[in-house]
Order: C-alpha cells, then structure tokens, then sequence
C-alpha cells in the first residue's frame, strides 16, 4: 500500500521521534533537531559522487539547474555563468570557495526522484529537494526565511547551523520567502548546532536560518521542503471566488444595485463619520459575505487543490515486479521484420488494482468527468501539461471502486459498469496510461 509506504519513509526520516509526537510539537511551530551519531544514515540517497556524475551527464545548466553562490563580509552573490555546468568550470569554482546549490536533484538522482515521489504521498502536497554542496570555512547564503517546511538532512561533512524565531506575527508561516537579512537585523538564535553526517535539523516556514562551514570539513546536505502555498488561506483563495460566482448566479440578492448615494457617505474619508446609512452597509456587506458560505462548493474546490497537487506530483518510480505487471514492462516490440506481442489482452477474470492511491483524481468539472493522473509526468517541475482522459460519466462509479479497493486487486468483471465491452474498455485504457497493474503480468516473455 503506497499509502504505508509514504507513512513508513516519514517515521525514518525522523526518527527515533514518532511523527505523532513530531506533528503536535514541531510541526509549523518549532524547530527539531535529531543527532543519531550515525554517519552512514542517509547512505544511497545522495553523494559528491552522485554531484559529480550529475555534471558528467552534460545536463546540468548554470541557472536552471546549478547556483554558484558566495556570502561573505555581508555580501551575498550570485556567479552563475551562462550554459551548460561542467565539471572543471563548476569545480574551479568550489576550489575558489563557492557554493554549489543543485536546484532539482530528483531530474538528475533516481535514489532522490524515488524518495520525494514516495514522501509526497504523506504530505498532500509537493515535495521538493535542493541539495547544497559548501566549501570548508565559507558560507554560502545570507539569513533568511523561506515559505516552505525544511527537512535539512546533512549527507556528508558538517555544518554550523543558526535558526532564529520569526521576528513579528506577520512573519509566522509567512506565504512567501523573504530577502537576504543582515546580521544586524537578527536577534539571538532560538537553536544553534552543529550537524554531523546522519542528522536531521527541521525548521517551519518564516524561521530565519543560516549554516556556515567549519574550517576543517565541507559540507553536503539535501533540504526536503513541503507546503508550499498549502494553507486554509490558499484554500480559501480557490473557494471565495467560485462561492461567489455562485451566489451571484443563483441568488438576486447578490445581484441587486449598490445605493444611489453609497459614494458620499463610505470610503476611508468618511470612515470616521457616526450615519445610518454607513451601519446599514456595512451590515448588509456582513449579511452577504456570511451568506456567502451556503454557496461554497467545497468538495469542488478541494479538487482544484488536488489537480494542482497532481500536476506538481512527481511521476511513481515502478519495483521490476510493479514494471512486469504494468504497461512499462509489456512485451511489445519489433520483430522479424513486423511487430509483435501487442494485443493487451484484459478479460473479465484480469485481477487488476491502481498502481499508487495518490496518483488519480477523479473530477466533476464543467466540461465532464475528468480522470487526472501523474503516471505521464516530468521529473522536472511542470515540464509537461496536466494530464488528464475525459471518462463518460457512466465510468465514475468504476473509478470509485478501484479507490476504494485499493490496494486488494479486483477482477475486470467486477467493475460497475453496464456491459462487459465497457468493463474491458476501461480497464485496458486505464492500463495504457500506466494508471492500473495486473496481479499477474499479461504476457509471458
């Protein structure tokens, strides 16, 4: 069940703290720090190896991909050249004392790509990753605040950390990073430390940080971020405007003219002004906002959210069994001078289940029934559309069933649709785009 599987992966980021007690104590509130005195930790998922093979592959590119950055005596830049990022012009530039940040290591690091395409499942909302390599005895960044949850896991080396509170309300969990900071504008860290290979340092959105390297060592460490734009009022901004254009559709008190005189007696000058008619429209603008909630479609408005979420997801990384029961693995291909092995054959007795819980989402929408899903997407953020089949409204029940039996497999025949022909037809569309697995691989090579 990928829905474990996401759970499971979340506990071993964390760990030895139990989520539970993560999520009520730290979670958008507070600062963690985990120390394990075990370097080889995080062992696999990213090294200077992986850094180095990333920039022999002759993709990474300075700007889209790689910063080259340098903070010093309160001087924060920026040294990106143009172009490709190649290993001597890169590492020239770390042996001068600059700091490399790998924007999307996930395009570049299968073991990365398949961490962040599982942990996206527990938060609900995209998760990303930089990884930031530094120099011994430089820094890289000035302090700042960013508008995402920050899971700093150090990989290699060590860093000397600094994590300050937000310094007004307006700062908590703030919707967008901030600019560089001066020293002078901070106050005393709420944590300082030191991470060795193996630890964790967690910190909330609207937390100031920065992290210097010691003389003696450098430092590689991934940052995992989540809940970017994810709060109840992003939600709202996608829930306020479609209430109201349903108000304004099904109810004429939304349509009814302003006062003739509204102009005289409201407005900022006249804010301090004791009228009647300024209670009056003011009331009325309360009675119609709080009116405004019988109107809210809800259910619609998380789907919107989920289609984002959907289009931001990472595509599933597939096990060689996942591969041999899925379209990824069908045997097809060309052969003594034609093709073969290309009919899918589904029948009714075909055990079939969704390849991951996470990756569809079934919407109502104005244009029809709309199957979104992530099996098709980049490993690159939004290099492609959102894609999505148009399913003839009959189909919606069998959607639901697939969710809601995952992650047993079901028979073809068991779908609720009306004929065989459509049970069969669905299912083999659904296999096509990657979207359903069969217990038991369709053809035997």
């Amino acid at each position: 069940d990928s829905r474990q599987r996401a759970a499971e992966l979340f506990r071993w980021l964390l760990a030895p703290v139990a989520p539970a007690e993560f999520l009520g104590r730290h979670w958008e509130r507070a600062p963690l720090l985990v120390r394990r005195g075990e370097p080889g930790y995080y062992a696999g998922l990213f090294s200077t190896a992986d850094f180095d093979a990333a920039l022999r592959g002759g993709e990474v590119h300075f700007g889209t991909h790689l910063d080259v950055t340098s903070y010093a005596e309160g001087v924060r830049e920026t040294h990106n050249p143009s172009g490709r990022a190649l290993p001597p012009v890169v590492w020239d530039f770390y042996q001068n004392g600059c700091s490399l940040r790998l924007l999307c290591p996930q395009a570049f690091s299968p073991t990365v790509w398949h961490f962040l395409s599982i942990l996206q499942e527990q938060f609900g909302s995209m998760a990303g990753a930089n990884t930031y390599l530094t120099p011994p005895g430089t820094q890289g960044f000035a302090p700042h605040y960013d508008d995402i949850e920050a899971f700093v896991l150090q990989l290699e080396g060590k860093k000397h950390w600094r994590v300050y509170k937000p310094r007004t309300n307006a700062e908590v969990l703030p919707q967008f990073s901030s600019a560089n900071l001066t020293q002078a504008e901070l106050g005393k860290p709420v944590l300082e430390t030191v991470l060795e290979a193996g630890d964790l340092l967690y910190f909330p959105r609207g937390f100031i940080h920065q992290g210097d390297c010691l003389p003696d060592a450098h430092s590689l460490h991934i940052t995992v971020s989540s809940y970017q734009r994810n709060s109840w009022g992003d939600f709202l901004e996608k829930l306020v405007p479609a209430a109201l254009q349903m108000a304004l559709e099904e109810d004429v008190e939304y349509r009814r003219g302003l006062p003739m005189d509204y102009l005289q007696y409201m407005g900022v000058a006249n804010s301090d002004a004791v009228d009647a008619r300024r209670t009056a429209f003011v009331e009325k603008v309360q009675s119609l906002i709080k009116k405004l909630v019988d109107y809210a479609p809800i259910d619609a408005a998380v789907d919107q959210r989920a289609k984002s979420f959907l289009h931001d997801c990472l595509p599933p990384v597939l096990t060689q069994s996942e591969k041999a029961q899925s379209v990824y693995g069908f045997p097809a291909r060309w052969q003594d001078g034609g093709p073969c092995n290309v009919d899918i054959l589904i029948t009714k007795d075909t055990e079939v289940r969704l390849l991951r819980h996470g990756i569809v989402r079934l919407c109502n929408e104005e244009a029809g029934v709309m199957l979104y899903y992530t099996t098709e997407n980049s490993r690159v953020y939004h290099k492609e559309e959102l894609k999505f089949l148009e399913l003839d409204p009959e189909y919606t029940d069998s959607i639901e069933f697939l969710l809601s039996s995952y992650p047993n497999h079901v028979s073809v025949d068991n779908l609720p649709c009306e004929t065989l022909e459509e049970k069969i037809s669905l299912a083999t569309l659904l296999f096509e785009k990657g979207i359903l697995t069969t217990k038991k691989p369709l053809a035997q090579v």
